[in-house]
């Protein structure tokens, strides 16, 4: 009996991002690569139930993504004779010159991050493109409503079509130019995998963590003096460090003050805090070097209660120097109630922008909670509730709904 489709699509799944690298670089056209990929998996899902897993499955999907965008270029009229020339030569015959970034992923998002493109456009279309994730996911990345996201993914691709952006490889001198929004492709990615929509599965979501890691060492080695580079890392791995202890037994999730702090990879934590330690010494911190401080101030506490808040406070007020935002000044105010208590911490959180942030509401409700405003604290946890898709949160939110006091 042959492979199910569902087997199929997890072969395509694992070997999409080289296909779609390496036929971008031999057609210099990321739509073309696009749209061959899926026709090779149209072409598989028609075959291989009953012909079977070819013997080198890659080798087959290169090879049968390839001939359709061959085919593809034969049709359109579009296209010069002498661009569908080249292009047919070029995948005849292609170079054989080390690219100056191996990895095929990594070279794919360095790809997509184009500078014609605004940050915002090239970060989204990114993860849509070479991770994979599905536009509510982006949006929830975004904290923009799903269809606002939407008509961003549409504008850039027109944009791409209109301006004719050639998706050529950047040479070196071309990476640093493209480093911001490389990096925050992969700590978006990161996120989804350690924090999941309601679309990823346990499965997926360490496969994109562990995939996030795999490219922010990828950067460090390919960029070894990019300070954020290291500043990235050293953020992942701290936080995959914490990850043995985020679920209980029964698997729900566990707040950070309430994990067991020896079940922490200790390995993963060492290495993050060398990074950390590497960063504070070259003194040129940005915004993934401040926040990886962050997370060492909480690595470094043997427990919550030992935590040296005043610290983070002094870490997030430095880090809205780089990006004053809602998200960051919502972390600072629950560092600030450890502080100042939950009442300062409240006061902060009802300066904020609380359209559709699920753990904006989530904080209030424990700071009203924290407070004796139990009515107030469970109307908020209503709202947070309403928000997220995550079935973890949303256990983790309706248990601490249900702990507060009746009402009389």
């Amino acid at each position: 009996m042959g492979p199910t489709a569902q087997q199929v699509e997890a072969v395509f799944r694992a070997d999409y991002a080289r296909a779609v690298a390496t036929l971008t670089r031999q057609f210099g056209d990321l739509g073309l690569a696009e749209d061959a990929v899926p026709d090779a998996l149209a072409v598989a899902l028609a075959t291989w139930p009953d012909a079977g897993v070819p013997a080198s499955p890659t080798g087959w999907v290169l090879t049968t993504a390839r001939h359709r965008a061959i085919d593809r270029l034969r049709r359109e009229g579009s296209r010069s004779a002498r661009q569908r020339e080249a292009a047919l030569l070029h995948a005849a015959d292609e170079a054989r010159e080390v690219p100056v970034v191996a990895d095929d992923r990594l070279r794919l998002v360095f790809t997509c991050c184009h500078p014609a493109l605004a940050r915002p456009a090239q970060v989204a279309l990114t993860l849509r493109l070479v991770a994979g994730l599905q536009t509510p996911a982006i949006a929830r990345a975004f904290l923009v409503p799903e269809p606002r996201m939407a008509q961003r993914l549409v504008r850039a691709k027109r944009k791409i079509r209109d301006a004719h952006i050639p998706y050529r490889v950047p040479t070196e001198a071309e990476l640093p130019a493209r480093l911001a929004a490389v990096l925050a492709v992969v700590y978006l990615v990161y996120n989804e995998g350690y924090l999941p929509s309601g679309d990823t599965t346990d499965a997926d979501a360490v496969a994109l963590a562990g995939e996030a890691v795999r490219l922010a060492r990828l950067l460090v080695e390919l960029m070894p003096d990019e300070a954020e580079a290291r500043g990235l890392l050293a953020l992942l791995l701290l936080g995959e460090a914490r990850r043995p202890a985020r679920r209980s037994a029964d698997g729900t999730w566990v707040r950070l003050a309430d994990q067991d702090r020896a079940a922490w990879d200790v390995a993963l934590a060492t290495e993050g805090l060398d990074l950390v330690r590497w960063c504070l010494r070259r003194g040129a911190p940005g915004p993934y070097q401040v926040q990886a401080a962050i997370a060492a101030v909480h690595t470094d506490a043997p427990g919550a209660a030992a935590t040296d808040w005043g610290q983070v406070v002094a870490l997030y007020d430095q880090l809205l120097v780089f990006a004053p935002t809602d998200v960051v000044r919502l972390n600072r105010a629950i560092a600030v109630a450890e502080v100042a208590g939950p009442g300062e911490a409240l006061r902060l959180v009802d300066g904020l922008d609380q359209d559709g942030y699920h753990l904006l509401h989530a904080t209030c409700a424990d700071l009203l909670e924290r407070l004796g405003r139990a009515g107030e604290a469970r109307a908020a946890y209503d709202t947070a509730l309403a928000l997220t898709a995550n079935p973890l949160e949303r256990d983790l939110l309706d248990r601490r709904r249900a702990n507060l006091p009746a009402p009389r």
